[in-house]
Parts: C-alpha cells; sequence; structure tokens
C-alpha cells in the first residue's frame, strides 16, 4: 500500500485500540517473574478481575495464550473423553468451539442455529428435559457472538437449565463481552467463562482466561482428560503466593492492571453504557443507509459490534477493500458462510463518539464508491450523539 498520513483506523470487532495509558504500562524492561515485585502485581490483578466478572465464590485463571487456548482449557478440566454436551451454534466462533471439542473427543450435540439469533432457552430446555439419563456433562454457549453481532441471553439459558433441574455444567465465552456488556458470573451460575485479553481487556493477544465456580473446581478432580499445562489446580496454587506455574506475559500484566484501573475509573455500569449508547448510533446509522442489521431480534443486538447484510449484487469483501483503500480503515470480514454477505464494524473497547463518527463516515463513503444509495447514515447517528437524552443514559454512577 502506498503511504498514508494519519492514523490507520482498526474497526475490527478485536483484536481492538490499545489505549495509550495501556501501552505505556507494558513499555518497560522485563521483570523477574519469581520476584517479589511480580508476586505483589499478581496479587493484585487477579481480586481485580474477580470483580469485573462478579464473582466471590470462583477463581479467575490465566494463561499466556488466545482465547482458542481458554476454550480448550475450559473443556479437558472438567469433562472426559467420550462426554456429551449440548452446543448452541450461533455462528463462525460457536462452530469452531464445536470442531475443537470433537478434535478432542467430545460428543457434541448441537442446537442448529441460522447465525442471526441467539441461543433459545426454550429449546435448551427443551433438549434437556429428554436427557433422561443425564448424558449431558456440560451446556456451552457463546455470549456475544463475534462474526454475527448476536448476544445470547446468558441469564435466561441458565433459567432454562434451572427449569428442568438438569446437573449440567454452564460454560460461557465472553471473549468479546467481557468489560463491554454486563456479564455476572456468580448471579448467572456460569460454571466456566472463557475470554481472550484482546478486545474489552484494551490489550494485545496473549492472555486467555478462565472464570471457575466452585462447582467446575470439583468437577475438574474427576475430569480424566490428561492436562499439564491447561490444569487448574497447579495454577490457582501458585497464584495464592503471586506466582504461577509457567513463565506468565509478565508485561502484559503490567498492562492488564492499567486496563482494569481504567475500567474501574470509568465505571463498569457507564462502560456498559457507553458500549450500548454507540451501538445504537451505529444502528441508526446502518437502517438510514437502507441496510440490513443481521441480528433479527433487538433483545440479542451487540453492543460490541455490527454485522451488516450488503445488497445481494454487492460483495462485502469489495466494500471492505475500498475503505481499507480508499480511507485507510479496516473493518471485519464476514465469516464462515457470510464470507461476501456481511461485513462487521467493532465498536468496543477504548472508544467514543469522534470515533465512531469518523468510522461511520468512512463506511457511507465506501458505501457510495460501491454503487448503494446510501442514505445519511451519518447525520442519524450524529443526531442520536448529539441528543441529551442519549448522553444521559450512559451517566450511571460509577461502581465502587
Amino acid at each position: 500500500m502506498p503511504f498514508r498520513s494519519g492514523q490507520h483506523f482498526v474497526q475490527i470487532p478485536g483484536p481492538t485500540n490499545i489505549p495509550e495509558r495501556v501501552l505505556r504500562a507494558m513499555d518497560r524492561q522485563i521483570v523477574d517473574h519469581r520476584g517479589p515485585e511480580f508476586a505483589a502485581l499478581t496479587l493484585e490483578v487477579l481480586p481485580a478481575l474477580r470483580e469485573l466478572v462478579k464473582t466471590k465464590a470462583g477463581h479467575v485463571v490465566l494463561y499466556p495464550s488466545s482465547g482458542t487456548g481458554a476454550w480448550e482449557a475450559a473443556i479437558v478440566n472438567i469433562l472426559s473423553p467420550g462426554d456429551r454436551v449440548l452446543l448452541a451454534e450461533t455462528g463462525q466462533f460457536s462452530s469452531l468451539w464445536a470442531e475443537l471439542a470433537r478434535k478432542l473427543g467430545i460428543e457434541v450435540e448441537l442446537l442448529p442455529g441460522d447465525w442471526r439469533t441467539g441461543a433459545d432457552p426454550d429449546e435448551v430446555a427443551r433438549r434437556l428435559e429428554i436427557d433422561r439419563e443425564r448424558s449431558i456433562k456440560a451446556v456451552m454457549v457463546v455470549h456475544n457472538e463475534t462474526s454475527t453481532g448476536v448476544t445470547s441471553r446468558v441469564a435466561d439459558v441458565r433459567a432454562a437449565i434451572d427449569r428442568v433441574a438438569h446437573p449440567a455444567l454452564y460454560l460461557v465465552d465472553t471473549v468479546s463481552s467481557l468489560a463491554s456488556i454486563d456479564y455476572r458470573h456468580d448471579e448467572w451460575r456460569v460454571d466456566v467463562m472463557v475470554c481472550g485479553s484482546q478486545k474489552g481487556l484494551m490489550l494485545p493477544p496473549g492472555i486467555g482466561l478462565n472464570a471457575v465456580s466452585p462447582k467446575a473446581l470439583e468437577a475438574s478432580k474427576r475430569g480424566r482428560f490428561p492436562r499439564s499445562y491447561f490444569d487448574w489446580a497447579p495454577i490457582i496454587a501458585s497464584n495464592a503466593q503471586g506466582f504461577f506455574p509457567y513463565t506468565p506475559p509478565t508485561l502484559m500484566m503490567f498492562g492488564l492492571r492499567e486496563s482494569l484501573a481504567m475500567l474501574h475509573e470509568e465505571g463498569l455500569e457507564n462502560v456498559f453504557a457507553r458500549h450500548m449508547r454507540l451501538a445504537e448510533a451505529t444502528r441508526r446509522a446502518v437502517r438510514t443507509w437502507g441496510l440490513e442489521i443481521l441480528a433479527r431480534d433487538p433483545r440479542e443486538y451487540s453492543n460490541t459490534l455490527t454485522a451488516i447484510v450488503v445488497p445481494e449484487n454487492v460483495d462485502a469483501d469489495k466494500v471492505r477493500q475500498t475503505i481499507l483503500e480508499r480511507f485507510d480503515m479496516s473493518l471485519g470480514v464476514g465469516l464462515g458462510k457470510l464470507k461476501g454477505h456481511v461485513f462487521r464494524i467493532g465498536h468496543l473497547g477504548s472508544f467514543n463518539d469522534l470515533m465512531l463518527a469518523a468510522t461511520l463516515c468512512g463506511v457511507q463513503m465506501g458505501l457510495r464508491l460501491n454503487g448503494i444509495e446510501a442514505g445519511d447514515g451519518i447525520g442519524a447517528a450524529l443526531d442520536y450523539l448529539a441528543d441529551p437524552a442519549s448522553e444521559r443514559g450512559r451517566l450511571a454512577p460509577a461502581l465502587a
């Protein structure tokens, strides 16, 4: 590509932009990960993470890995080869989680989906109710499907499991929801949460996370998968003194401390409201452009990204290419069966009104350059953002 002045806009749904504060926190000489400075850092970060995921009873376990590593850790700690799980198909990432489970020897029963709706709580209840022998050991749901912009109703799925009194463990992927969309580990009685560092936590890729309930920890004692690197037990034991049984991502831990401080300063409720407000402005722009939001159910609209359906005679990747070449902005590609049919706008992490306005401006120009008679979506978004009522919606009290 030719030389570009100014800033390259990375408006994919993760990895997200990294705030300067986080970059500077990581811009330091390496420390001894067996020394007192690092131990103090770990003992500061882990309680803050527990507060973020809203757990008092559980543990948070970190790995030098991507979210895929945290997926695998969730499975090998609590299940055994040949176990049966129920997994809701909501998009590309739920499908990849299912594929990973099958490769490990898990029998995956899919709840088929159309990639435009989230996990169906009633269908979960129906499948569990007919499981008279209680052979289903876990229910697996992606909270916010990054490929589709659909947010499953995790609390409603929990209620469905309870309604039929099924003992299955509950596994939830929060890779593109944690620290951006409300998540309540203890209240929703999630047994294993899966996440990565590169989205709402505003870090580079490289840290995988599990939040683990007491029930999951007990199940891990019975699990028969061979495990070493991903074994929770030695990690939790070492963490008690501030250490890890392997070399941890030392500099990223300093960045994580800074990102957690930023989230605390803004207040989690304000963080969620900011994401909701910017997402609503994006959706108003999409409608005014005359395009379709991929997510069908307004209750399941994602507040961290919007997947946009292009007209049948248009290649979404050509639109993305135009926007990249002309305006130096990257948008999310359509994944799996959505390739060429949608593009995705990420609006999460360290993100504000002016950044969104610039993003929507680039998209609107790109649409018109590709022959799409787009209306003034920017105007619709700005009208919403300038409305004092929308601004008041994000001024909730900060969390203590």
